[in-house]
């Protein structure tokens, strides 16, 4: 067994309070020059920042201004890549109020610019209190609005084996919406609450990319929850402020974008729901924690298996694992992936949800209960600490690193040096681990897909040797991985060299 080697660090993600000043670099000229540092494709996209906290998951309760530029602890700024609000709208603008030039008509507005208001709506639709009860276990203590169907977010807001951990935070799924909660455990002199009182504030919304606008404020609320119980007031106001405009016919969809955004998000270079921003050292902690196992992790995630990730608590860090694999099957080829299944996030999970997980075809979530390990029909793969394991005897060759794994993880390694070098002589201040973790795997499946396409439209559609390299794969140890990827995706009518089929 490998040692556990990221149980503190957690701590090194703990919202600092960062100084906020204005942009120095303008997004476009940053994606360029990250562009032209990493080779990535003409399509490809580089989220700006140096690990970037202040638009990651664990901003204000307001959130970032998007306009502003926010220090880091190493003292690098980065500007925001999704929005160009004024420094400190909360709210998207209405769609009248932008500034034309005399004169102009109506402007178009692109998918693109639709896409960005989209996403800056406030879009939360509950928020909750949920307290251990000695006698009863995890209960609802107090939500808005009233009528918000909420069974089972009691077991979501507070982790099972949550009581060895004194502060933490989870994200989720239910029904519908995805949540976060902020959890604390405090010592009390009462013996009926025999020693300790444990809390969570929560907030549900049909998109998880904003909830980490919101992360500052629920760590307060649930701080005020355990020194001042029911005094609710904030969390009322914060509601009526905040809470979401649905649709009438209240079909909840789970994704992060509407559907007639999927052009747009495609110009990002990301899947829809990957525009979720990170924390500072999440990817590259990612990297260390998996080592050349993230390769591993790689394949299954672009053959869109069901990977379930068990950790004891604390389960913040762990849901930040979840998103990372969700990175790793970045496509941005238009038309690449439509008719795969979604390879969506659950974040956590508890027994609670073995009915909606059984109906899954693809997902990434995360336990702190070890009794899924036995639940073998609900997963694909199972990661404890970082042994990558499974059941199922097709997937098992999978788990064996080829040469070009080895290859690409080395090249891997050694740009995240050469970025660190080059951060530290030269105080670059507009890249970081996390745009070149993103981009590296990103480049990797638009050449494999792109290599691909060209072998499907030429005229003779077999993959030999030479197309297998040129996907960056090993015509040899990825043989297996490359019959499952031409099922998947729908090449399977391409047809396969017999040289590299009978190797």
């Amino acid at each position: 067994m490998v040692e556990r080697s990221d149980r503190a660090p957690l701590l090194d993600w703990e919202e600092v309070p960062s100084a906020e000043k204005p942009g120095d670099v303008a997004p476009a000229a940053t994606a360029a020059h990250a562009k032209e540092r990493l080779s990535s494709p003409s399509n490809g996209r580089a989220l700006p920042g140096c690990s970037a906290p202040g638009f990651g998951w664990s901003s204000g309760p307001g959130g970032p201004a998007p306009s502003r530029s926010v220090s880091n602890a190493d003292g690098c700024s980065a500007p925001p890549a999704t929005s160009s609000t004024p420094a400190g709208a909360d709210e998207a603008l209405p769609p009248d109020t932008e500034e034309h030039p005399p004169g102009s008509g109506p402007r178009d507005v692109s998918l693109e610019d639709r896409m960005v208001k989209w996403e800056e709506k406030d879009q939360i639709v509950s928020v909750f209190v949920v307290t251990f009860n000695t006698r009863s276990g995890n209960m609802l203590e107090w939500c808005l609005p009233k009528d918000m169907d909420l069974e089972g977010v009691e077991f979501k807001a507070i982790a099972s084996g949550s009581h060895r951990v004194t502060t933490d935070f989870i994200y989720f799924r239910k029904g519908s919406f995805f949540g976060l909660a902020c959890f604390a455990n405090m010592a009390v002199e009462s013996a009926v609450e025999r020693g300790a009182r444990m809390k969570s504030v929560g907030i549900l919304s049909p998109s998880y990319t904003l909830l980490y606008r919101y992360m500052s404020f629920l760590e307060h609320q649930v701080r005020l929850q355990l020194q001042s119980p029911g005094h609710y007031s904030p969390l009322e106001a914060f509601y009526e402020d905040k809470r979401a405009l649905l649709p009438p016919s209240g079909d909840g969809v789970v994704t992060a974008l509407p559907s007639n955004t999927w052009g747009a998000a495609i110009n990002h270079s990301m899947h829809p729901e990957m525009k979720i921003t990170h924390p500072a050292g999440c990817m590259s902690q990612f990297i260390r924690f998996f080592g050349e196992q993230i390769m591993v992790l790689w394949k299954l995630a672009l053959l869109r298996r069901r990977i379930l990730i068990f950790s004891p608590p604390p389960v913040g860090v762990v849901c930040y694992r979840v998103y990372c694999c969700c990175c790793l099957a970045n496509i941005s080829i238009p038309g690449v992936g439509l008719a795969v299944p979604e390879f969506r996030p659950f974040f956590y999970v508890n027994v609670a949800d073995i009915s909606a997980l059984e109906n899954e075809l693809s997902y990434v979530a995360c336990t702190t209960e070890k009794i899924f390990e036995e639940k073998k029909d609900l997963y694909d793969v199972y990661v404890d600490n970082q042994n990558v394991k499974t059941y199922r005897e097709g997937l098992k060759p999978l788990l064996r690193l080829s040469t070009a794994d080895r290859e690409k993880y080395r090249k891997l390694t050694e740009q995240r040096q050469m970025l660190l070098y080059s951060q530290e002589e030269n105080g670059d201040c507009v890249s970081s681990e996390e745009d070149l973790f993103i981009l590296f795997f990103l480049e990797q499946n638009n050449r494999i897909f792109q290599t691909l396409s060209e072998v499907a439209g030429s005229p003779d559609p077999t993959i030999t040797q030479e197309s297998v390299r040129a996907m960056g794969l090993d015509p040899h140890g990825d043989r297996l991985f490359l019959l499952h990827l031409l099922e998947i995706y729908g090449y399977d009518t391409l047809l396969v060299s017999e040289q590299l089929c009978c190797s």
